[in-house]
């Protein structure tokens, strides 16, 4: 995987339009689809635009939280108008895939075995790895612990932001609970409950205060950090920290898309994900949305750490479904009401 420094937007989203174009020279075959989008409209519908151009094939999506789309998703059922589920997290599409139909080997086989539904029912998209922001005016890499265990130390004590009620945090709790169990994550929550944190009510904004030196550190997800990076510049006071003891604040995750098993139009659905794995598209995650690509030859932001040298723990994408008894250990813990 190489690492470039990355490009204008513009020069990106031209590039892309312009292979979009050319293939479109090829045949452009109409139809329709709808996408529930647990990934935000400002990261992928320039994307879902592109994928429009190629092919004709015009999608209405549905965007929302990926937790809310999995329960409308289970509350719809068979009757869902959803061809397409594009998640923010594997915890999201593990819980709706007895409702995902089997993905041929054309499309689970472009991404790594880790990267993809054991049950062929879903695969990666992009991946995104947990990390610690940290104030690099307070703070050095060596200042911090080898494991978010770490960060119980009292001496942590009014110095962390929390993005409690997202869903990739959750899912980070998920893989705590699967790889120590309920009791030891319920110490961890404690320990860190204890520390005082600071609430946020997602990643962007804890980057934010993180950078304002308002707090230490934050528990995120890596690309929020390069969106400020972009924007500030790179004296932006705040960095990416890969734990180095690995263990669940390492998790990496990959967000993801299946076909709904109800849907009448799998042949579009198909394309809209062999798409998505397509070179362009996956330039654009790497490049626009700093995302970790998942196929083979695709370049990524120069500063990104390669997805080979972060530590992540060995925890299987399908331990990370029971989103629902990680929301129930929050509310029993008194974290979340």
């Amino acid at each position: 995987m190489r690492r470039v420094k990355a490009p204008a937007v513009c020069l990106l989203l031209l590039t892309v339009a312009a292979v979009a174009l050319l293939a479109s020279a090829c045949g452009r075959d109409g139809g329709s689809l709808t996408v529930y989008s647990g990934r935000s409209e400002s990261l992928v519908d320039p994307i879902i635009q592109l994928f429009t151009e190629e092919t004709g094939i015009k999608v209405s999506v549905k965007f929302a939280g990926t937790p809310q789309l999995a329960a409308t998703l289970l509350e719809e059922g068979s009757n869902s108008p959803a061809d397409v589920f594009f998640a923010q997290d594997p915890g999201g599409l593990g819980s709706v895939e007895q409702l995902l139909a089997p993905l041929p080997a054309g499309i689970l086989d472009r991404v790594p075995e880790w990267a993809r539904s054991p049950e062929k029912r879903w695969v990666g998209i992009s991946g995104r790895a947990r990390v610690v922001v940290y104030n690099t005016d307070n703070l050095s890499e060596g200042d911090l612990p080898d494991d978010i265990w770490g960060f119980t130390d009292p001496k942590w004590k009014g110095r962390i932001g929390w993005p409690l009620t997202n869903a990739s945090f959750q899912t980070m709790v998920t893989g705590m609970r699967s790889a120590r169990g309920e009791e030891r994550t319920r110490q961890w929550l404690k320990g860190i409950q204890a520390n005082s944190p600071k609430f946020f009510a997602s990643n962007t904004p804890t980057v934010a205060a993180v950078g304002a030196g308002e707090v230490d550190v934050g528990f995120v997800n890596h690309y929020y950090l390069y969106r400020f990076l972009t924007e500030e510049g790179e004296d932006f006071p705040a960095r990416n920290y890969h734990l180095r003891g690995g263990g669940s604040g390492a998790l990496v995750m990959v967000a993801g898309a299946g076909i709904l098993r109800s849907s009448n139009k799998e042949r579009d659905a198909k394309r809209f994900i062999e798409y998505l794995l397509s070179e362009p598209a996956q330039q654009f995650f790497a490049q626009e949305t700093f995302e970790y690509p998942l196929i083979e030859g695709v370049s990524v932001h120069h500063l990104l750490t390669p997805l080979e040298e972060i530590k992540k723990p060995s925890i299987s994408l399908k331990e990370l479904a029971d989103l629902d008894g990680t929301q129930k250990l929050l509310r029993e813990t008194g974290i979340l009401p």
